[in-house]
């Protein structure tokens, strides 16, 4: 039986994983309506479905019991790495536009950009390194 953190949506840190995968939605249905299948339908549903399981992880405190990972550097990596992606892709939608679908798509997902280089920052900010214990976290 998992422990739930009740708290973590609530916290900004929760808050703004569920505004991304809210943006990654609904740049995932404007892609799919605009009919613009391929990178820009792809890179928005990985986003959104990692997104999820990242929140997932830290809601079921998964973070506390899998040690053998440095999660906070692992959650800074995807968001940097999603914003390069994201970055990339969602500026050739919107220099493309092909349809007005793909420029929003586009759009949302420049917003989406924004959004995970803010949770990047958040988490560095947060990183404790505390040598003495041996423990590393990452507070909400």
């Amino acid at each position: 039986m998992a422990v739930v953190d009740t708290s973590y949506p609530y916290s900004l840190r929760g808050g703004l994983k569920l505004f991304r995968t809210v943006l990654a939605l609904v740049a995932f249905l404007l892609f799919l309506q605009s009919q613009s299948r391929g990178a820009y339908t792809a890179l928005a549903g990985m986003e959104m479905i990692i997104t999820v399981l990242s929140f997932l992880f830290y809601l079921l405190k998964l973070d506390k019991k899998l040690r053998w990972l440095f999660w906070p550097l692992a959650d800074v990596l995807n968001s940097v790495i999603a914003a390069l992606f994201l970055l990339i892709v969602c500026l050739f939608a919107v220099i493309i536009k092909s349809n007005n679908g793909t420029l929003a798509g586009g759009v949302f997902g420049l917003t989406l950009c924004v959004l995970c280089v803010v949770d990047a920052v958040l988490v560095c900010r947060k990183i404790k390194f505390d040598r003495s214990r041996g423990n590393n976290t990452a507070e909400n």
